[in-house]
């Protein structure tokens, strides 16, 4: 693994590369709003072995938080430049997000960057539900109170209620002990996760013109599989897999929703392989 700080659209962006040589396809993972490069610990252990790998942390994130200076929020319009332009400088070939991770995904899809060939977009959805609804409202109410405990557990109680215990106990850590603009930050975006709609996003992801396959877990009550099921409507190349006993956090749940969700990945993708013996789940959530 490499890591690096690059000049990306005028902030500084954290980067980690795993390289396999010019043979192999690129992806350019994407994660959550209150993730960073640790999140996909679990899922870069099956997509190393076949696939160079480019990760990174938002300005004001992770790796990338120490090199940025405070006081600006970042938009979703500045999130699809960063995906856009790292898409070019590593000439990437898939686009793989999890979660509202998805959001800026999918609009920089809808931009049709000309390497990009196909893309894994899982726990995400087109509207935001009334759990979802239920989730955020209660996030902006501790936010605004600058609650760290209840913001601490929030995560842990809903979107992330099927993590292993030593994931919920380094997500805690991570989210009470993030900067104040972090905060402002997830404050913002939530804000911008309301506009989720037809008129502000969802018909431009009508642009999309490459397969999609859209990953969902079975228990997810916040970005459901049948929710998933309406972008149907929108993207032309849809395909749709539920991950059976899985919630919001595939890939960190179980070794049973590793496995399916890898297979899902690399079914798509064209790889053929046995399955693997996994190790046990490490926390590397933080």
């Amino acid at each position: 693994m490499e890591a690096q700080i690059l000049s990306v659209e005028g902030f500084s962006i954290y980067t980690e590369t795993y390289w396999r040589g010019e043979g192999a396809k690129t992806l350019l993972l994407i994660n959550g709003a209150l993730s960073t490069t640790g999140s996909f610990g679990q899922t870069v252990k099956y997509l190393q072995p076949h696939f160079n790998l480019v990760l990174f942390d938002l300005p004001f994130a992770g790796k990338s938080r120490d090199h940025n200076p405070g006081g600006y929020v970042v938009t979703k319009e500045d999130e699809v430049k960063i995906i856009l332009q790292l898409i070019e400088r590593f000439q990437v070939n898939c686009l793989l997000s999890v979660s509202w991770g998805g959001v800026s995904a999918m609009l920089a899809l809808a931009e049709s960057p000309p390497s990009v060939e196909r893309a894994i977009i899982s726990s995400f959805s087109p509207v935001i539900n009334e759990a979802m609804l239920d989730y955020i409202d209660k996030g902006q109410v501790y936010l605004a109170a600058r609650d760290k405990r209840k913001i601490g557990s929030l995560l842990n109680d809903t979107v992330g209620k099927y993590l292993p215990r030593l994931f919920k106990l380094y997500n805690y850590k991570h989210l009470i002990s993030l900067a104040e603009h972090e905060y402002e930050q997830i404050d913002f975006h939530i804000t911008q996760i309301r506009q989720l709609s037809a008129k502000n996003y969802v018909e431009r992801f009508a642009r999309i013109q490459i397969p999609v396959l859209f990953v969902n877990g079975e228990r997810d009550e916040y970005t459901t599989a049948e929710d998933a099921r309406q972008f149907a409507g929108y993207v032309a190349k849809s395909q749709f897999v539920v991950v059976p006993n899985a919630g919001h956090f595939l890939d960190l749940e179980s070794k049973a929703a590793w496995l399916a969700s890898r297979r899902s990945v690399l079914d798509f993708m064209g790889v053929e392989e046995a399955a693997p013996q996994m190790s046990e789940l490490s926390p590397s959530l933080a």
